[in-house]
């Protein structure tokens, strides 16, 4: 083990050799190993999003066999997704990758204004599949929020016991902020802070925007002159946010996108600080090849060989 993933475990000395242990299978597996940055690929859109809108851009992603090869083949740090796409793909791919449970989901058929999640699997599901970790998404800004925080904080001292990491998808929603204001960096920072707060070893959360949410924060962004004018400045302001960079810190990466302005954005994580990408439907909606391509480049960008 390197140098520096020593550093980032060194971050996590509250936590038993178990968690740890896990979280250094994460860091020194795939295509970046070692290099103390991650691209995990999760597949958790066909509940969230629906089937169609997920997997017919690509049909060979309706198999949940498809995605293990994916994340593979293309060297990833790991592979997330919920209780049934794990279970019918698990006994092929055994040992292969890391996998990390997605332990609650959420449906649009009901697409409320204050979501929250149900529950659909837990630790011993986790542990039976072989998991290095469970996932878990909070809604900052719910009028729910208050229920999903203490549902995360039972399965992460459950999930911790058992030696397995958290990770927590961070999304701000709810009624009180505006469309906009879910990706503001105001708010994304606080999402982040929010998660690391409750426990969290790895935290996902989007890229900020440029807009400043709440009336309090644009007082003291202008009073401190904190900058945030470029992506990586915000990026960079996300990571302070998370324990001043003492917690794992990785970026969605959102619908479906064309490949040079996809490129330009995990150059600004880089050169901001975080530590990676978390890539679903930019993956998985394309074809294998160019799949693989895709995540080539990304991940060269991340370790330094591509500019």
């Amino acid at each position: 083990m390197n140098e520096r993933i020593r550093e980032i475990l060194s971050w996590y000395t509250s936590e038993n050799p178990g968690v740890r242990t896990n979280l250094a299978r994460m860091l020194n597996h795939g295509r970046l190993a070692g290099t103390g940055k991650m691209v995990i690929l999760p597949v958790d859109q066909g509940f969230e999003h629906g089937p169609a809108r997920s997997f017919a851009p690509n049909p060979a992603g309706y198999d949940p066999r498809y995605h293990f090869q994916l994340a593979i083949e293309a060297g990833c740090n790991a592979y997330a997704a919920p209780l049934g796409f794990l279970e019918a793909g698990v006994s092929d791919y055994a040992g292969e990758i890391p996998l990390i449970l997605k332990c609650n989901n959420h449906d649009l058929l009901n697409d409320e204004r204050d979501p929250i999640s149900a529950v659909t699997s837990g630790v011993s599901d986790a542990l039976r599949l072989g998991c290095v970790a469970v996932g878990f998404t909070i809604y900052p800004g719910s009028a729910e929020r208050t229920e999903i925080y203490q549902q995360l904080r039972e399965l992460t001292e459950e999930a911790k016991d058992a030696g397995l990491a958290v990770v927590v998808w961070s999304y701000p929603r709810g009624s009180s902020l505006s469309k906009e204001g879910e990706t503001a960096v105001d708010v994304v920072t606080y999402a982040a802070q929010i998660a690391a707060q409750l426990g969290a070893d790895i935290i996902k959360v989007k890229l900020p925007g440029a807009k400043i949410e709440l009336a309090e924060a644009q007082k003291v962004y202008q009073k401190y002159e904190i900058p945030i004018a470029t992506l990586a400045d915000r990026v960079r302001n996300v990571i302070q946010s998370a324990f001043n960079g003492r917690r794992i810190v990785i970026f969605s990466g959102g619908a479906t996108a064309a490949d040079e302005p996809f490129f330009e954005e995990v150059r600004a994580i880089r050169d901001g600080g975080g530590f990676g990408s978390i890539i679903g439907r930019n993956s998985f909606q394309r074809k294998k090849p160019d799949a693989l391509k895709f995540l080539d480049t990304v991940m060269g960008i991340y370790e330094g060989s591509i500019k």
